[in-house]
């Protein structure tokens, strides 16, 4: 189980690192069909019990997604002791009384900070925070068994389980993972995500990967369709702790070498979360429906406001437009940062 930090850390960027493994987020972007580094919707896009391939017509789904693993670390009862059996902090572990809230208020504040923009969309939101300096945090929309698509911020999981399966076999990444790693990161081409795809053992791998990263209610997309992984907001804040934290699976090498590919995005790949602080790192995501015309955006990333680091993931589906998608992310982004300011 990581363990919490302090209740302050040191300004330095070397030792903030250590303070907190057991969230974090980056955002990714997915580009349209017609643009390349996207995430190509008429192949990894799919209505509620079909999807449609390209030329290929329309594929038969399962209505639900499956049940997510078993057997995983759960990380995320120290984002949010109000899950069960919470494990009890170090002595290290206790933080100052100016900043220890409640986290259900700060959940409370969050909710009502988004009531008026909820109000006003179509779409479906969960969104997850947490201040590396103090542990402070706090979530809106998330609710058992609900899960979103990732589209393209899938993509640093797979980097994740990339990684993991060379330090099992005690080696660096080729040339040519190196350069499938940078094209699907900072430019988020698919093509590159489909070669390591298959490098990391498809669905099985990423799962595999995923039980040892902790993330409990995220399951790879079947079939080959990776941009229909279902994950949730504070998955992808645990998943991103093992990138930005300390105490991860990932060596400081390969945490070294993902951050240094997310804080890199290419240029129009900066929206999303960035929009609540300056982007650490980040990647974002999005994605038609074929069956209803509706968007699935999403944005993970670390920020930074005023000397404070923040872990962010939101996920989203059910914009009337990618536009209007974006701007309920940024929206939420804000209004998480805010809930733990206030």
């Amino acid at each position: 189980m990581p363990r919490i930090p302090p209740a302050r850390r040191p300004a330095s960027s070397a030792r903030r690192r250590h303070a907190l493994t057991t969230s974090s987020a980056v955002v990714l972007l997915m580009t349209g069909c017609a643009v390349a580094g996207g995430f190509d919707a008429s192949a990894q896009s799919r209505p509620e019990s079909e999807l449609r391939v390209g030329g290929l017509g329309t594929l038969s789904l399962p209505a639900s997604s499956p049940a997510p693993p078993s057997g995983v670390v759960p990380l995320l009862r120290t984002l949010f002791p109000d899950t069960p059996s919470i494990p009890s902090p170090s002595p290290q572990a206790s933080r100052s009384t100016a900043r220890a809230v409640v986290p259900a208020d700060r959940d409370t504040l969050l909710s009502a900070k988004l009531h008026d923009t909820m109000a006003s969309t179509p779409a479906s939101l969960s969104v997850a925070v947490v201040d590396l300096d103090d542990t402070s945090r706090a979530r809106y929309g998330v609710k058992a068994g609900r899960t979103y698509d990732t589209a393209s911020i899938v993509k640093v999981d797979i980097l994740a389980a990339l990684l993991l399966k060379a330090q099992d076999e005690h080696r660096g990444l080729t040339a040519a993972e190196r350069s499938y790693a940078s094209s699907m990161i900072r430019v988020s081409d698919n093509a590159a995500t489909d070669a390591l795809w298959g490098i990391i053992g498809g669905a099985g791998g990423l799962d595999a990967a995923n039980r040892r990263l902790g993330l409990r209610d995220t399951t790879a997309g079947a079939g080959g369709l990776w941009g229909l992984t279902q994950t949730t907001a504070p998955d992808q804040l645990i998943l991103l702790s093992a990138v930005f934290g300390e105490d991860s699976p990932l060596t400081a090498s390969s945490r070294s070498y993902a951050r240094t590919l997310m804080g890199r995005i290419a240029d129009g790949q900066d929206w999303g979360v960035s929009a609540a602080g300056k982007a650490v790192g980040l990647k974002n995501g999005w994605l038609p429906r074929s069956a209803t015309g509706l968007w699935d955006i999403n944005s993970i990333g670390e920020v930074t406001v005023d000397g404070h680091p923040y872990l962010l993931a939101v996920v989203s589906k059910g914009s009337v437009s990618m536009e209007s998608g974006i701007s309920l992310v940024e929206r939420a982004a804000k209004a998480a940062v805010s809930a733990l300011t206030a």
